[in-house]
Order: structure tokens, then C-alpha cells, then sequence
């Protein structure tokens, strides 16, 4: 037998002895009166002198984190939600029933409830002298390294329950993504957007090159997509009037796991009637300004060693110009495509593109040259219009859209554009991607003719954005894998 399934047992026996005496190890109805971080934080200035003339009792309810025993007393330590608090266990205070639970049953690990009075202690440690016992919920299963902290990072993501026990700090990055999340949608609903939800599963995937997941749908016989974007439901809001709508939603891809991408995530997106992208630009900025401030409490934030500064204007730069200013193409040949599928090969690009289109080049150049350079909060501008079938076309290069991608720490944040609103126009778009995915371009866009009937009845001229939340939780909570800010990551079968 192993040393964890003693453990099970030697606790199992102690669930069949606590029900020997007519106890629940498993009771419901607990009322806490406090928090016990809230207590301490309340009281942690209050002198011992004072504590001792108060007769206010408390009840706090917790998770066993230690337990010091001194024969005829002791002490245990309680973590809850709102912190932690000591609480002083003394034969002379307690009942039989309550010295009995904590002397021979209470142990690492174990759910109780303590009321008493507070005091301080020798060491001046906040502390509830307890007056009465009971256990909440006796755990029968060994928690990690004797509460070491769980360090397997594979079986922190897959036991997310046992991470969260073992790494408080964990908890705290819950806490933030909760906050950015929420702070976002109020800076959005401040700006009278309203929050809409679409469907999750579409009989055309659509919104983003990417490939989707596939289930069937028994009842009706047909397949539906996973969705990878919400944006052609969202626009099709917009073409009936609701000006200025945003979903914080789930996103399905079929793609690989990195630690910047989880085949499940989620995205913000946002339109916005009688908008640009140049809008969007300005609007991000103050959106971003307001998250450092409200979850890091400056504008400047520290990102695995690198300061980054959300409070000054970020630097806006043509994808075209970037590829001579930030990774040193010749200004006169970045429009030559047999310069730039030379450029690729001296910097060991893996695929040989000749032929491929200028824009395609110049794209896989900003992909291969430019993206990890910018650390700083970056737009990049002007997209070739072959890459952006959803984006409207520059009226003065229509080779180009209207398009931005925010970059931080060599990452794409976020991806906006003025958005195409001319059905004849995307009609040819689409009509494009159908031919990319003949040609075997498995990311390519579907043709969604319902959507060219929308864009018929009239789209106001807007723009629309996407943010990848977790990539920006990563940012403000200092996290290297995206992992680590997903509850439950997907992760590969455990031996395959």
C-alpha cells in the first residue's frame, strides 16, 4: 500500500469514528460572522490591552493550514477566501465535545469552525481564542508537499482544485483576471455599449482564418461549428440598429497549444457606429490606461523583468514602414516581392515563398522580423488587404485596409479595423477565401451569404475590435503561459 492511500485510510477511519459519536464530518449550515482576513485586517492595529475589555464574539469558518500542539493547548491556523487567522485551542475554554474534535480529529487539511474572543499573544499575534468547536468537513486526501506548495506544473493545471489549496498567489491571479474582466465592461458600458450575447455554435464558422472545431447536431442532422469569432453576428446587431454592442465570449480553434494560445479562450469584442480604426486606437489606450490602474495601481507595469508603460501614447507605426524602421529592410525594395522572399531566406524563414503575393510577403516579413521586437504598447496600421477579408479597404491605397494589430512584448493584443460595409465588395473577399481554401488553405474564410444579406439592408460605417483577455491577464498578472491564467487549460491525455 502506498504512503497516500495510508493516509486515505488512516482519515477514512477517523470519518467512521467522528460517525460513531453521532458527529457529521460533513455539516451544512455553517454561518461565519467574519472573514478571517477580514478580522485581521480590521483588528490588526488594536493593542492587547483593548482586545482583552471587549466581549464581542466571533465565528470564522476555514481551512486548516497548520496545527501546533502543546498537550492541554495549541494552536491551528484557518485560510478562508478573505485570508488567514490563528485561533488558540485551550482544554480550560472549550467543552469536552469541542477539546475532543480538536485534539484527536482536527488535522492539516480539514474544514472547521471557531468562535471565541480575539487576543494577542506573546508574540503579539492576532488570534481568536476559541470557545467552540466543530468540524465542517473532515478531508480524507493528502494535501501536496505538507503544504510545501504543489510545484508539478502539469498537475497544477490538472488538478486546478489542489493548485489553488497549495499556491495562494494563484488565487490572486483569479482575483485580478475577475477584475480586469469586470473593469473593462464597466469602461464599456460607461460609453453606452451594450453587452449582447451570440451563438456559440454556428452552421458557417466565421469572424477569423481559423480552423474550427466540428459536432453534429443529432436532432436537426446537421454539423455546427464551434465558434472561432462572434463578429459576423455582431455586425449583423449593428446592421439593425444596436449602434454599439460587445460580448466577452468563448472562442473555439482547432490549433496548437503554446504558451500563448489554448484551443479554448476568450475573447473581447466590441463595434461602435460612426467610428474608424483610428478611433479605436484612442479608445483602447484609455481602455488599457484604466485596467493598469485599477489592477496594478499605476500605468506602468512589470512584465517578466520588463517595465511597461500604458500611460504614454503608444506608438503607431504602417506594417509597411515597420519592416524598414524595426527590422532594417531596404526602404526602396520592400514593395519587390523577390526582395522580400530574399529577406526571408537570409533570416531562415522555413517555407520558400516565391510567388506568393506582395501583401502576403510583407505580412509573413512583419510576422518573422518585426512582432517580437515590439515590447512596448505598439499599433501596427495598414494591413494588405489580402490578409484583412473582413477590413475596409484605405480610400487613398486600396492595396491596404484600415486596420490596426496592438502589439506588447512581441504579442498580438488586440486586432481592429473600420469594418467593410460594401456587401459587393466583401462578397469578392469571400469569394477569394473559397478559392484559398480549394487551394488547400484550411484557414480560409466559408462563404456566409446569409451575412452579404445583412450587409444588403445597410451597415452604418463602424469599426470593431478584438482583444484576447487571457493574453492581457498574462500582461497584468506577470504569468508566462497562458496556462496559468485559464482555471483548466486543455492538456494533452495523461500517457499519450
Amino acid at each position: 500500500m502506498t504512503e497516500d492511500n495510508i493516509y486515505i485510510k488512516q482519515r477514512q477511519e477517523k470519518v467512521a469514528q467522528l460517525r460513531d459519536k453521532g458527529a457529521n464530518p460533513y455539516i451544512n449550515g455553517v454561518k461565519p460572522t467574519h472573514g478571517c482576513g477580514v478580522l485581521a485586517c480590521k483588528y490588526h492595529e488594536t493593542d492587547a490591552a483593548t482586545l482583552e475589555t471587549s466581549t464581542e464574539t466571533f465565528t470564522i469558518a476555514g481551512r486548516i493550514i497548520a496545527v501546533r500542539s502543546f498537550g492541554k493547548a495549541g494552536f491551528i491556523r484557518l485560510r478562508d477566501f478573505s485570508g488567514e487567522l490563528q485561533v488558540f485551542c485551550q482544554k480550560d475554554n472549550l467543552d469536552e465535545s469541542s477539546f475532543d474534535l480538536y485534539k484527536n480529529f482536527f488535522e492539516v487539511g480539514d474544514f472547521v469552525e471557531a468562535t471565541g474572543l480575539l487576543f494577542r499573544t506573546k508574540t503579539n499575534e492576532l488570534t481568536i481564542k476559541a470557545k467552540k468547536l466543530n468540524m465542517v468537513t473532515k478531508t480524507v486526501r493528502m494535501l501536496p508537499e505538507k503544504w510545501h506548495g504543489l510545484t508539478d506544473v502539469e498537475a497544477r493545471y490538472r488538478q486546478r482544485y489542489v493548485d489553488l489549496i497549495a499556491n495562494p498567489e494563484v488565487r490572486q491571479t483569479f482575483v485580478k483576471r475577475s477584475k480586469i474582466i469586470n473593469t473593462i465592461r464597466q469602461f464599456l458600458i460607461d460609453r453606452q455599449f451594450l453587452e449582447v450575447e451570440t451563438p456559440m455554435m454556428h452552421p458557417i464558422p466565421g469572424g477569423a482564418s481559423a480552423r474550427p472545431f466540428i459536432t453534429h447536431h443529432n436532432t436537426l442532422d446537421m454539423d455546427l461549428y464551434l465558434r472561432i469569432a462572434p463578429e459576423l453576428y455582431l455586425k449583423r446587431l449593428v446592421v439593425g440598429g444596436l449602434e454599439r454592442v460587445f460580448e466577452i465570449n468563448r472562442n473555439f480553434r482547432n490549433e496548437g497549444v503554446s504558451i500563448q494560445h489554448n484551443p479554448e479562450f476568450t475573447m473581447l469584442e466590441f463595434y461602435m457606429s460612426y467610428a474608424t480604426f483610428e478611433d479605436l486606437m484612442d479608445l483602447t489606450e484609455d481602455m488599457f490606461k484604466q485596467v493598469a490602474t485599477a489592477v496594478c495601481g499605476s500605468h506602468e507595469v512589470s512584465y517578466q523583468g520588463t517595465n511597461l508603460d500604458f500611460g504614454q501614447p503608444f506608438k503607431r507605426i504602417a506594417l509597411r514602414d515597420s519592416l524598414v524602421e524595426i527590422a532594417g529592410l531596404d526602404a526602396n525594395q520592400v514593395d519587390s516581392p523577390e526582395y522580400l522572399v530574399q529577406a526571408l531566406k537570409k533570416s531562415h524563414y522555413p517555407d520558400d515563398l516565391t510567388g506568393a503575393h506582395l501583401g502576403i510577403l510583407q505580412t509573413t516579413c512583419f510576422e518573422h522580423l518585426v512582432e517580437k521586437k515590439l515590447i512596448q504598447p505598439t499599433f501596427i496600421t495598414h494591413f494588405p488587404t489580402i490578409v484583412s477579408p473582413l477590413a475596409r479597404r484605405n480610400e487613398l491605397n486600396p492595396e491596404v485596409t484600415d486596420r490596426f494589430e496592438l502589439y506588447i512584448y512581441g504579442r498580438e493584443i488586440a486586432n481592429a479595423f473600420s469594418e467593410l460595409n460594401d456587401p459587393e465588395d466583401q462578397k469578392q473577399r469571400f469569394l477569394n477565401q473559397v478559392k484559398a481554401r480549394e487551394g488547400g488553405d484550411d484557414e480560409a474564410m466559408y462563404f456566409d451569404a446569409d451575412y452579404i444579406h445583412a450587409l444588403e439592408y445597410g451597415m452604418p460605417p463602424t469599426a470593431g475590435e478584438g482583444i484576447g483577455i487571457d493574453r492581457l491577464v498574462m500582461l497584468f498578472t506577470d504569468a508566462a503561459s497562458i496556462r496559468d491564467v485559464i482555471l483548466f487549460p486543455v492538456l494533452r491525455n495523461k500517457g499519450a
